[in-house]
């Protein structure tokens, strides 16, 4: 295994943490400094950082949470504000968002110790789809869905949607469901601003094979092992 890769699987770092340590002088194999991210290792080879040997790499665990609104996804915060992270008790495994959901969002969002798998999910590259309900206001035009589907420029580029419907319709009321692979910052809102229906409230409540459910605001729950299967197989890991 790659020097870096086993130091995101040991839950030292993400994969570009990692590479960062290594450049940096702070790993050592065998008592000596290591700076190429591709040295291979293996658990017999007493990989160290900063001088602490590592126990070897962590079991892979994969958490989803219903990140409540006002909550922000990142594992720490610089103005004090709770973080996706601290709603999960993973017994001192050292966990990453996968991806970003913003403070004013609320719904699905995965955490894990594996930083490859996390930076896989999270890479439009590797085309997992996210899947949101947004209320915009209506009525809503019947070519929406096709003006999202085909296609519509923002100021970073032209964005497409993946999949579009209309949940409901209610007076001057819509809630719409929006399936894409994006992960531009705050693009479903952008999308939907730029089309005349700026959103009131967006819920994420897929992340590729894994759903939201009936997972209630705030609560966690650790995916079972073929549900992970499913996520690795969807990355291509």
């Amino acid at each position: 295994m790659r020097l870096a890769k086993y130091l995101a699987h040991a839950g030292v770092a993400s994969r570009r943490s990692a590479e960062t340590l290594i450049a940096e002088g702070r790993v050592s194999v065998a008592e000596e400094v290591v700076t190429d991210p591709a040295r291979d290792v293996g658990e017999d080879s007493r990989v160290a950082v900063d001088g602490r040997v590592l126990e070897g790499p962590e079991p892979r665990v994969v958490y989803a949470v219903n990140k409540p609104v006002g909550v922000v996804s990142t594992a720490s915060d610089t103005h004090g504000r709770r973080t996706v992270v601290e709603l999960v008790d993973a017994g001192g495994l050292r966990l990453y968002p996968v991806g970003r959901l913003d403070a004013d969002s609320s719904g699905l969002i995965l955490l894990t110790n594996d930083g490859e798998l996390a930076h896989r999910l999270a890479h439009p590259r590797y085309g997992v789809l996210k899947t949101y309900l947004a209320e915009v206001p209506g009525p809503l035009p019947r070519d929406l869905g096709r003006r999202l589907t085909t296609g519509v420029d923002l100021d970073d580029g032209v964005a497409i949607v993946d999949r579009f419907r209309v949940v409901e319709q209610v007076g001057s009321r819509a809630l719409v469901e929006v399936t894409l692979h994006e992960g531009r910052k705050h693009i479903v809102r952008r999308l939907l601003a730029a089309v005349g229906h700026p959103v009131s409230r967006l819920v994420r409540t897929q992340v590729g094979p894994v759903s939201l459910g009936s997972l209630r605001p705030a609560a966690t729950r650790q995916l079972t092992t073929s549900e992970i299967g499913d996520l690795y197989a969807a990355v291509g890991l």
